[in-house]
């Protein structure tokens, strides 16, 4: 996984450089770009090839048009916040393919950056079809992806494209993100403490038995915790519950037990008698958990516990948020979460759409070691599964 080229292996000048970034940005309606940390997090190596002289082809998804042009999903408003941020022109090309696409590549002068339009406007880019990934190929010299966040998609722009193009080499961004997640999981400093949230014991099955093999400790929260409560034998009321995964988060906890891996549950709850905003909150531990209420968060106690560990720990992996953190009642304990890290001096590793937005929101960013821009990627890679796009990439 961390044997591959980078961007700073290869000479760049003159040559046609296909990089794969990942531009998928929220909108508003009137498609301006509400979330730019996306197009921020590709600038470096951005910056970098232009300034040796590439010329520089960006490519991206946006969205899921299914295969079909659909202007609601163009790029074009990538290209021009692009330009806006690098202070020079930035052309936007009338398609991803074709002879038109090549003649404006052709008129690219040394350090000129052009994005091609949307590539899923193919059904060819999901699909990896290799002709598709052959034009692709067709309009440059080398590859660079640089798109972590769509890594573990075996798609033409992430994989196809890497198998034609040689050299395929990892950008800097796809750098920093598998040597954090790498070290983290193959050289820890310790304590190693990881945090798993979200809804549902399902979702984190595969991340939760990697993690087991290799963490001193793991801190549940979010409405998963409720099935590895009742697992427990403890009522959790009309809490979020996967009846058909008891008898695994049994299992989970006697593999924690086995390994000497201390799993930490909730110990007390924010509940609420309805899934809304403005539902009236009350606080309960184990104990007196009421049959007519829903936990949305965790409570007082368990987020003393849990900055115990995270103030002790000098790794921390976090994926996955502790209540319903939309809701301004019910995100203590995840913004609680974010204000431990950033008051730990560990190694701080966020991975997970949740957790980084928790962290946005928090406005604690800036003090987290390495927020991973891959939700998905992130996850895989957690899970010890390899990377398409990564697998692709040329070995040094």
């Amino acid at each position: 996984m961390f044997n591959k080229m980078s961007i700073t292996d290869i000479d760049v000048s003159g040559q046609r450089v296909f990089c794969r970034v990942d531009f998928n940005v929220p909108l508003d309606e009137q498609r301006n770009i509400t979330d730019d940390t996306r197009i921020r997090a590709a600038l470096p190596t951005i910056r970098y090839l232009l300034e040796q002289g590439a010329r520089l082809i960006l490519a991206s998804h946006l969205g899921r048009p299914k295969g079909k042009v659909d202007p609601a999903y163009s790029l074009a408003p990538a290209a021009t916040h692009l330009q806006g941020l690098l202070g020079k022109p930035v052309r936007m090309a009338s398609d991803c393919i074709g002879d038109q696409v090549k003649a404006q590549i052709a008129q690219l002068a040394d350090g000129e950056v052009i994005l091609l339009e949307n590539v899923r406007f193919y059904p060819g880019e999901t699909d990896n079809d290799p002709q598709f990934a052959a034009e692709l190929a067709a309009l440059a010299d080398l590859y660079v992806n640089d798109a972590f966040g769509t890594a573990h998609r075996a798609h033409a722009s992430t994989e196809g494209v890497a198998r034609l193009l040689k050299p395929a080499v990892a950008g800097f961004l796809m750098e920093k993100e598998l040597k954090y997640l790498g070290e983290a999981l193959a050289n820890p400093e310790r304590p190693f403490v990881a945090i798993i949230g979200g809804a549902k014991v399902s979702d984190k099955i595969l991340v939760i038995e990697q993690l087991l093999e290799k963490v001193d400790s793991i801190l549940i929260g979010g409405g998963m915790a409720y099935t590895f409560l009742k697992a427990q034998g403890i009522a959790t009321g009309t809490s979020l519950l996967e009846a058909d995964r008891v008898e695994l988060a049994k299992k989970l906890l006697a593999q924690a037990e086995s390994r000497g891996v201390e799993f930490l549950l909730p110990q007390d709850h924010i509940v609420a008698a309805e899934f809304k905003a403005d539902s009236s909150a009350q606080t309960c531990g184990n104990t007196d958990f009421p049959a007519d209420r829903m936990a949305l968060d965790i409570g007082p106690q368990t987020i003393k516990l849990y900055r115990q560990k995270i103030a002790s720990a000098k790794t921390v992996v976090w994926n996955g948020p502790m209540g319903v953190f939309e809701f301004d009642a019910f995100a203590r304990g995840t913004f609680a979460i974010a204000e431990a890290l950033a008051a730990s001096d560990c190694l701080s590793i966020i991975g997970g759409g949740d957790s980084v937005a928790a962290v946005n929101k928090a406005g604690l960013d800036a003090e987290m070691t390495h927020i991973s821009t891959g939700g998905g990627a992130s996850l895989e890679f957690l899970e010890g599964k390899e990377l398409p796009g990564v697998v692709a990439l040329t070995d040094r």
